[in-house]
């Protein structure tokens, strides 16, 4: 659900980047004073892991149609809201600057699709208050029937913001009705199966630490372990680099939501870009950026052949491909160093207003 540059108009795509912007500024005061001691290695592979995740897309069946999870929800329950907010953000960032996944222009906008709504509304008014009123002894289907309900909310508010945002644009060609109508109802599909990988997650890292949620479910505040979670870091961190050196492999190839429901109307999943100058000029920054297009190795991304098209057979699945594999890896440890940097560098900050306020 990765926005391009070509749905937004500059005043749509810069109102989103000051809204985005201020949520961001919001979290990060919150991380800054935020006391779990084992908050920044966390953020850092469950960063790695929600991108390695995004490569994989998985066939809608039926439709044409695939998707891939979008990791809001479940990175607000393990990290908390404020916490998960920083990490989609970066992964976002990381996606549109270096692998073209998402217009720069449109950055705002998919942070505040990706990350508002299943952190601000998704967990505290949906997950957390069922959650509650189920009660500790709520049955493992229950616990996962309010996390897949969670995350079907979250991405159907997301879908109805891409729709929103490039009506609001005015710029293309896609008819409110036409483009809602496919948008949605593919978006619940993928909300489903994305809510019950979450739910699964979720629910081997609860048997795991159970500590990790205590706090967080009977107060509605960050959690606190008793111990650090050094197995669980680790077990993330190796999860996530197999993920994006092996499971991608096994990516489906159809477009996914937003291209299928672009392509239904216009017959082609991407729009044209538009001749303004603030597109452009973004347009060109991006090519200049980007390392890995399509998550795949430059060198295999420029390997363009002089000689005449041929009819081309089906691709092979899984598509096993030692690119996709170099840069997922490469993509999840460049993802894992940018969450840790700004995680470390809000928490260092807070260590040093704390210095400073102590009196000497």
């Amino acid at each position: 659900m990765h926005m391009a540059d070509a749905l937004l108009s500059p005043a749509v795509g810069i109102a989103f980047w000051a809204a985005s912007g201020t949520a961001l500024a919001i979290s990060s005061s919150k991380v800054r004073n935020d006391p779990r001691d084992f908050l920044v290695p966390l953020m850092g592979v469950l960063g790695a892991f929600v991108f390695a995740a995004m490569m994989i897309n998985f066939t809608i069946p039926g439709t044409g149609s695939s998707g891939h999870i979008g990791g809001g929800l479940l990175l607000s329950i393990l990290l908390g809201p404020y916490a998960a907010f920083v990490v989609i953000a970066s992964v976002l960032t990381m996606q549109a600057l270096f692998f073209a996944d998402g217009g720069l222009l449109a950055l705002g906008a998919n942070i505040f699709n990706l990350g508002v709504f299943p952190c601000f509304i998704g967990l505290p008014l949906i997950y957390r208050p069922l959650l509650k009123r189920a009660g500790v002894m709520a049955s493992k289907r229950r616990m996962a029937a309010i996390t897949v309900l969670a995350t079907v909310v979250s991405l159907q508010l997301g879908a109805l913001g891409v729709v929103t945002q490039t009506q609001l644009s005015g710029i293309s060609s896609l008819p409110l009705s036409g483009f809602l109508l496919l948008m949605q109802p593919i978006h619940l599909a993928i909300g489903l199966v994305e809510g019950l990988a979450t739910a699964t997650l979720i629910y081997f890292v609860r048997e795991a630490r159970p500590d990790l949620f205590v706090d967080a479910e009977a107060a509605g505040a960050q959690s606190l372990a008793s111990r650090f979670p050094t197995k669980l870091i680790a077990g993330l961190g190796v999860l996530a680099l197999v993920t994006a050196g092996v499971f991608s492999w096994f990516a489906s190839s159809q477009p996914d939501g937003l291209e299928w429901s672009i392509a239904r109307v216009t017959g082609r999943t991407e729009l044209e870009a538009t001749d303004s100058s603030v597109h452009t000029r973004l347009e060109e920054l991006q090519k200049s950026l980007t390392v890995f297009p399509d998550y795949k190795f430059s060198l295999d991304a420029k390997d363009a052949s002089p000689e005449p098209e041929k009819p081309t057979a089906p691709e092979a699945w899984p598509a096993v491909n030692a690119g996709t594999s170099l840069a997922g890896v490469i993509g999840g440890l460049a993802t894992l160093s940018l969450v840790t940097l700004v995680a470390y560098l809000l928490r260092r900050r807070r260590k040093v207003d704390g210095d400073a306020g102590t009196p000497g």
